[in-house]
C-alpha cells in the first residue's frame, strides 16, 4: 500500500511516500481501507518534532495523521460493532501512532462510528479531530449550558467552525472571532456576533462571559480571562499561558483548562454522527488533496489562512 512516511524530523521534504506492507489488526482493531483522511495543525507541529513527537521515535516507519474515513476490509475477532463493508470514521490513537496517512490504517473499533450515510468521506475525515476538539470542550473539558455568552476565538478554523454550531445547538449565545473576511462565514455558522480581531480589541468591548474557547493561547489567554464572569469557565487548546494567567483565572474562581488535549473515544464520535446525520452539523472543507499533494496540504495548514478544514481524498 501507499503511505506517507515522515523520514526525520523538519520541514515538508521530510514526507515521503512509500509503498510498505498493509498493516494486520488485533483482535480489537478493524483495518480500514482508507477513503478520505484529515490535515490537522498538530500535524505539522509532529512532523517538525514538537509536542509529544519523540515519543514516535521508536516507531519504523513513522506515519502522522490520526484523522480517518473508510470501510471496514476485516475486524478482529473481539469486535462485534462492524463488520466488513461497513463504513467508519473517527479519530484513532491519538496521542500516539495513528498512521493515517496511509491507503490502509489499522484501527481500535472503540475509537470509531459509522460514518452517517448523508454525508461523504471528505465530510466524515473532517469532522473528527476538529469536532471532537469542540464537544469535548464543551463536554467533557468544561460544562456549556443553555443562555451561556460563549466567546469562540478563531471562529472560522478547523475546530472553531465546530464549535460555534455545537455551541448553538446547546442554545448558547455565540460571539466568534476572525478577520473581516471571515465574517459572513461565522455568522453563517449560527454565531450571534462577529468580531474582527484585527481591529477590534475584544477584552475591551466584550465582559460577563460565561465561557471561553480560546484556539489561540498566548496573550489571547490572559485577555480571555478578563472578560469572564466570576465561576465562568475557559478552555485553552494550545499551550502557552503564563503563571499570572493562571493566578488571575484562581482569584476569579473560574473553572480552567490551561491545555486541552483532545482523544480519541468511539463514544463522542457518535454524539458527532448523529449531528451530522441531523443536518445540526456541517463541515466545511477549505480544499481537498490527494495523497501524492501531502506537502502542499502541510504547505496550507501552515499558513494560517485555512476556513474550515483540508483534506485528502483517497
Amino acid at each position: 500500500m501507499k503511505a506517507v512516511v515522515l523520514k526525520d524530523f523538519g520541514d515538508i521534504d521530510q514526507l515521503e511516500i512509500r509503498d510498505i506492507p498493509v498493516p494486520d489488526i488485533g483482535a480489537d482493531e478493524v483495518l480500514i481501507k482508507t477513503r478520505a483522511i484529515s490535515v490537522n495543525p498538530v500535524d505539522s507541529k509532529m512532523r517538525k518534532g514538537l509536542g509529544w513527537a519523540p515519543e514516535l521515535k521508536v516507531y519504523n516507519p513513522i506515519i502522522l495523521g490520526w484523522d480517518v474515513s473508510g470501510i471496514v476490509e476485516a475486524a478482529g475477532e473481539n469486535v462485534t460493532q462492524f463488520r466488513p463493508g461497513d463504513e467508519v470514521f473517527g479519530m484513532v490513537n491519538f496521542t500516539g501512532h495513528g498512521k493515517a496517512y496511509a491507503e490502509y490504517v489499522a484501527a481500535p473499533a472503540a475509537h470509531l462510528a459509522r460514518k452517517p450515510e448523508n454525508i461523504s468521506h471528505e465530510e466524515a475525515a473532517a469532522s473528527t479531530l476538529a469536532a471532537l476538539t469542540a464537544w469535548q470542550a464543551f463536554n467533557s473539558y468544561g460544562k456549556l449550558r443553555p443562555h451561556d455568552k460563549t466567546l469562540i476565538h478563531a471562529a472560522s478554523g478547523g475546530v472553531g467552525h465546530f464549535a460555534v454550531q455545537i455551541a448553538k445547538h446547546s442554545g448558547a449565545y455565540v460571539i466568534g472571532t476572525s478577520s473581516a473576511k471571515n465574517r459572513d462565514f461565522v455568522l453563517s455558522l449560527g454565531a450571534d456576533e462577529h468580531l474582527d480581531y484585527k481591529t477590534v480589541k475584544f477584552e475591551e468591548v466584550l465582559h460577563d462571559m460565561d465561557f471561553v474557547l480560546d484556539a489561540i493561547s498566548g496573550e489571547n489567554f490572559g485577555k480571555s480571562i478578563q472578560v469572564l464572569k466570576p465561576f465562568g469557565t475557559i478552555i485553552g487548546l494550545p499551550s502557552g499561558y503564563r503563571e499570572d494567567d493562571e493566578i488571575a483565572a484562581r482569584n476569579k474562581n473560574l473553572h480552567a483548562s490551561f491545555y486541552m488535549r483532545v482523544y480519541s473515544s468511539g463514544e463522542d464520535m457518535q454524539h458527532i454522527a448523529t449531528l451530522l446525520e441531523q443536518g445540526i452539523l456541517k463541515p466545511h472543507i477549505h480544499k481537498t488533496y490527494v495523497l501524492d499533494e501531502i506537502k502542499e496540504a502541510h504547505r496550507q495548514i501552515e499558513s494560517g489562512t485555512t476556513v474550515g478544514k483540508i483534506i485528502i481524498n483517497m
